[in-house]
């Protein structure tokens, strides 16, 4: 794994999180990051700004930048950890820059932000008109991405709900986009979407950066047929997303739901749907990667639809990582129950670690497991 990057004098040691579980080919940074850097360093008077960082997926921009920047921004709470570890590496001093999950709760006195450029556009757009809340008249917003990924469409979004807008060359197949806020702009946030589950009387709430945000994704949907029984049951959601999971096992009166994510605005999701449609079920909320930061065990079930990429990366890491957290967390006895598509083999993993496993369900894509802790 290439995990040096070099620009002129200047070196760091920047890895993925969790760095042992990272494939050989992956790195922490990209070139969007490599171009951000050398455009500042070209124009050092944008240095002198009170700059916020915003979607530093693994926190290179954050070591990159130690001393130029009042607040760093992200959804993930992997790139939270990512971002720690890599300080630590290269950084000896305590960070001066606040952290944060919430983009509202950005500094006042913030003047400026870099932008790496999210994948999901209803998300950019979010950060888009919460960027034109916070900044002043005329502040600069530079938006880094892979040139492919910077459309008509894209530059649109910028034009709709920052202010004008133009771009760079692109080098090394990365771009950059520069836009100036424009307080007289009025497009509004849509979210949280609210949607009906068909056949229910159930409710789901989704905000901006969460799957399947107005109808149930086919995975959900195969495994809402299949759910065990969570009947006076302490029931976990792994990778809760919007609560869809958690909202239909609330239906069975489980004794307490633990709903997970590694997304911030997933969890606050879930706990929306929850309150709209079980608001006296008891339920606890955790903003974590996989179950790293949950003092939660003993567990009777475990619900998961695991997600198989990490950012733009197709993985396995991280349902590996969540099926074994999964067996640390539950009793004796206790069942984790998944819904994967059918090439992804989880099998043979719960297979492995859990000595046994079950299929309950299957179709031409998908199949639903489970496995029960000796």
């Amino acid at each position: 794994m290439r995990t040096e990057l070099s620009i002129q004098d200047k070196r760091w040691q920047l890895h993925r999180y969790p760095p042992e579980q990272q494939h050989v080919s992956l790195q922490a940074w990209d070139a969007a990051d490599e171009y951000i850097y050398q455009y500042l360093q070209e124009n050092p008077e944008l240095q002198m700004q009170q700059t916020a960082v915003l979607n530093d997926d693994f926190g290179a921009l954050a070591c990159m930048l130690p001393t130029q920047i009042c607040a760093w921004y992200s959804d993930s709470k992997v790139a939270a950890l990512a971002m720690q570890q890599n300080w630590h590496k290269n950084v000896q001093s305590t960070p001066e820059f606040s952290v944060h999950n919430n983009l509202s709760d950005l500094p006042d006195n913030t003047t400026q932000a870099i932008l790496k450029l999210p994948k999901n556009n209803s998300f950019l757009a979010e950060q888009l008109i919460t960027l034109r809340a916070l900044l002043p008249k005329g502040a600069l917003v530079i938006t880094a991405g892979k040139a492919n990924q910077i459309q008509k469409s894209t530059l649109a979004l910028f034009e709709k709900h920052l202010g004008s807008t133009h771009t760079s060359l692109a080098v090394k197949k990365a771009r950059l986009i520069f836009t100036r806020v424009n307080k007289t702009l009025s497009s509004q946030s849509k979210f949280p979407l609210r949607w009906p589950v068909e056949n229910s009387g159930l409710q789901i709430a989704n905000l901006a950066n969460v799957f399947s945000s107005t109808s149930l994704d086919i995975g959900a949907r195969f495994l809402l047929e299949h759910l065990p029984d969570c009947q006076n049951k302490q029931i976990l959601d792994l990778g809760c997303g919007n609560g869809v999971l958690s909202v239909h096992a609330a239906q069975q009166k489980p004794a307490k739901i633990h709903c997970v994510d590694e997304s911030a605005m997933a969890v606050a999701s879930a706990q929306l749907t929850l309150q709209a449609n079980f608001p006296a079920i008891p339920a606890a909320f955790f903003h974590s990667n996989s179950l790293e930061q949950v003092p939660v065990e003993q567990l009777d079930v475990i619900l998961c639809n695991p997600p198989f990429h990490q950012q733009n990366t197709i993985t396995d890491h991280i349902a590996w990582q969540m099926f074994n957290d999964a067996k640390k967390a539950l009793k004796k006895g206790g069942e984790l129950r998944i819904v994967g598509n059918r090439h992804l083999n989880y099998h043979e993993k719960l297979k492995r670690l859990f000595g046994g496993c079950k299929v309950v369900a299957s179709n031409r894509k998908f199949v639903i497991l489970s496995s029960i802790k000796r």
